[in-house]
């Protein structure tokens, strides 16, 4: 919904006021300019802690700095690029923003105002106030050390200025372009007409029938009441299967000896009477049978989840997935409705989205089918509206592209 989160009090102040200069960072990319290399270097470690590049400039940028300074090249080829007494010298000042500011290497830009400025502060001021009004690039300024009457100078002047270095990287993270696009309902509930169901919780096959009638593929399987079907159902099936226990009351079959992967048929009955065993000794319920189901393998395991939150409402939920997906906890969260600008954004916020994407080389992932995928299960949300307590599928199999993905495992709760 584009809502930007303010972590401290202090944050609360100073968000605003740089949201009021109107101004967005297309990108991640920050210059620091300063006349004193400690505060440049603060600013710097602030920015890399938010995720934020701090690169070198590039060659063009380094000939237009080093042109204007006495030393050269030295302090020129770095970020923080560091023009000592600048704020002495308003033209110097003036030609190293303007050069920062034209570089494509940069989206944003943080001057440090430091003790030179101290005595005559309208000089930066006035070179900053001009230099910004010819590039539409977000311009923050970092006052040290602490004068806050320089401060109040730049905020008046419309430059956003900060007394603590962390402030530069709080609100250059509240300056990325977001653009938050109309949510689209992608589906209603006239749209697919849906069987009796029961309430409290479903069992796999139940809830993986469920996501399937919206269009999420799930893995060939069949149901087996005893060990003899459930060797019938992996024959079937051909090659090494997975074998699980069907139960509504067992909501984490792993945890409790109630999977096997890669079983061949043959092996089915023993595998069958060995999950029944453990089940006992974990004093679980008895299964109401086994689910017997294709092997999937080479692929991506992402997390897709259904929460109602209490004061929020119904969101969906995607991150990385399997068994280490509260380990990681890469998740991203949007309130329904979804529209598919929501769900591919969504997968671009996760840490491993370069792992989807063709990571060092791998293969792309079926990036598509996982963006239809996610879609079609908040459909599923929208049409069962409060009847849907929780539904969660982990992992989703994402296949190499133009292969599709895979429900493996999946529940629904409904009330």
């Amino acid at each position: 919904l584009g809502v930007i989160r303010a972590e401290t009090f202090a944050d609360l102040l100073d968000i605003p006021g740089a949201l009021a200069c109107g101004r967005r960072a297309a990108g991640r990319r920050v210059a620091i300019l300063t006349s004193t290399g400690g505060a440049g270097t603060l600013v710097a470690d602030a920015c890399g802690l938010a995720g934020f590049e701090v690169p070198p400039p590039d060659a063009a940028t380094i000939a237009r700095l080093a042109a204007v300074q006495a030393g050269g090249q030295a302090a020129a080829d770095r970020n923080p690029i560091d023009v000592t007494l600048a704020g002495l010298q308003p033209a110097l000042f003036r030609t190293a923003i303007n050069a920062l500011l034209d570089s494509p290497s940069y989206d944003a830009l943080v001057t440090i105002v430091g003790s030179s400025a101290l005595a005559q502060p309208d000089l930066v001021a006035d070179a900053v106030v001009e230099c910004q009004a010819r590039s539409d690039k977000p311009v923050l300024a970092y006052v040290s050390p602490h004068a806050p009457h320089i401060v109040r100078l730049l905020n008046q002047r419309g430059i956003p200025a900060f007394a603590a270095p962390e402030a530069c990287a709080t609100v250059l993270a509240a300056l990325q372009s977001r653009p938050v696009p109309e949510p689209v309902s992608v589906t209603t509930a006239t749209d697919i007409a849906l069987p009796s169901l029961p309430s409290g919780p479903l069992n796999e096959a139940e809830s993986k029938a469920l996501f399937a009638r919206f269009g999420v593929p799930v893995t060939r399987e069949i149901v087996a009441l005893d060990a003899a079907a459930a060797q019938a159902a992996a024959e079937a099936l051909g090659g090494r299967v997975v074998l699980k226990v069907l139960s509504r009351a067992i909501a984490h079959k792993s945890d409790v000896g109630g999977v096997r992967v890669g079983v061949a048929a043959a092996d089915i009955p023993a595998a069958c009477a060995a999950m029944l065993d453990s089940l006992r000794r974990a004093g679980a319920p008895a299964p109401e049978g086994f689910l017997v189901q294709e092997l999937v393998t080479g692929s991506a395991e992402m997390i897709l989840g259904f929460h109602r939150d209490p004061q929020l409402g119904p969101a969906i939920l995607l991150g990385m997935g399997g068994v280490a997906a509260e380990l990681f906890q890469d998740t991203a969260i949007r309130l329904l409705p979804l529209g598919r600008a929501d769900a591919e954004a969504m997968l671009r916020e996760l840490k491993t989205w370069p792992l989807l994407n063709g990571f060092r080389g791998a293969p792309r992932c079926d990036v598509a089918a996982l963006v239809d995928a996610i879609l079609g299960f908040a459909a599923m949300a929208e049409t069962l509206g409060d009847r849907l307590v929780e539904a969660e599928i982990n992992p989703v199999f994402v296949l190499p592209e133009s292969q599709g993905v895979r429900a493996v495992d999946g529940l629904a709760i409904l009330a």
